[in-house]
């Protein structure tokens, strides 16, 4: 395989490295590495396989960019908000290395088109952010014998390593069962330091280059754990466990606990109304968040009940003014209206749309009008 004049200029520092040299970088420009997810940890990993060289690289996410994305999400800027992850990465990544291929897939992962996705690939690059993925993720790999670059984040921690490589450890063998649903809240819920996805996207793009080029020793049988608060790191050990096999993908959001509920039924009111509503009538507002995020922001009048405590406090909710539910996005908040309309029989519940991000737009945009 032969370079350009302009290619062995970009990769001279790979070139000269002993350990890595022609051969290596060779291997880097033939290999095709699929990154699932281009949020947090999928930036790094992004920017630094483009970087390198990798010669064909396939991204994955049905996600847009918002705004709330850009304090850790360093492949975007604001003026990239709306528009879809997977597509606006190709057009920016492209501008970095022209000697790279680039695959866009603006759409979601599933168990109806993942084994014949990570067919066409060497590695999987995992950057999601949730325990169904994760499971599908990983079942994919073993069933198209696939070595997993795994990475996951929780506000200051973080945890990397690389599964399904050379017959070793999956990330089965190091969480045969998901957690409880709801028992590991999600970043959008508890926050993440902006640099910790950077530290750890990086260090995946650093097995993967590894696991391409054949070059030191991957963290197969390994679980590296980091602390950006204290910079420490440890080191765990991973054994195989023969009495897990993968033989089809599943349902994941059902394996996980975490199948959504239709929720035809939960009547929706968007931030707008509400406004003009609360100005009209007396309106009892609910908000199901915890009290770090009521602490943060939240619409004054409102009375804070978060979701673990709904049924216990079921008698403060009235039951004959018109209730305006709401949290985050609005997930939670629907939750809690199902809980209430099924078991205690509430019929004057409304879940606030977008949640409380939406409010905060909308007073946003109220304050530039004038």
């Amino acid at each position: 395989m032969e370079f350009t004049s302009k290619e062995l200029k970009r990769y001279n520092r790979h070139l000269i490295l002993p350990e890595f040299g022609k051969e290596g970088q060779e291997k880097l420009k033939r290999a095709r590495v699929l990154v699932i997810g281009a949020g947090g940890l999928g930036s790094p990993v992004l920017l630094y396989l483009t970087a390198a060289g990798v010669g064909t690289i396939g991204i994955i996410d049905d996600d847009k960019v918002d705004e709330s994305n850009l304090q850790r999400q360093v492949l975007f800027d604001t003026k990239d908000i709306g528009y879809a992850k997977a597509e606006i990465s190709v057009a920016k990544l492209s501008q970095q290395n022209p000697h790279v291929s680039f695959k866009s897939y603006p759409e979601r992962l599933t168990s109806e088109n993942a084994v014949e996705l990570f067919a066409q690939y060497d590695v999987i690059v995992d950057g999601t952010d949730n325990f169904p993925t994760r499971y599908l993720v990983n079942d994919a790999c073993v069933l198209t014998n696939k070595p997993l670059i795994f990475g996951s984040i929780f506000k200051f921690d973080g945890q990397v390593s690389v599964f399904n490589y050379n017959e070793g450890p999956t990330y089965r063998c190091l969480f045969p069962e998901p957690p409880q649903a709801g028992e590991v809240p999600s970043c959008s819920q508890v926050g993440v330091i902006g640099v910790l996805p950077g530290i750890i996207g990086s260090l995946q793009a650093a097995e993967t280059i590894k696991i391409i080029t054949g070059i030191g020793e991957p963290l197969s049988g390994k679980l590296m754990h980091f602390n950006a608060l204290t910079m420490n790191s440890e080191m765990f050990t991973i054994s195989k466990n023969p009495e897990i096999e993968v033989t089809e993908l599943i349902d994941y959001a059902d394996f996980c606990g975490v199948k959504e509920e239709v929720i035809a039924d939960v009547e929706l009111m968007g931030a707008g109304e509400l406004s003009v509503i609360m100005g009209m009538q007396p309106v009892q507002l609910i908000d199901v968040r915890e009290d770090f995020e009521w602490d943060i922001c939240h619409i004054e009048g409102a009375k804070q009940i978060p979701l673990g405590d709904i049924t216990s406090r079921v008698s403060e909710i009235d039951r004959d003014q018109k209730t305006v539910i709401y949290c985050h996005h609005g997930a939670r908040s629907a939750q809690a209206i199902q809980t209430l309309q099924k078991e205690y029989g509430f019929t004057n519940l409304v879940n606030l749309e977008g949640g409380i991000d939406a409010w905060a737009e909308m007073i946003d945009d109220d304050m530039e009008r004038y």
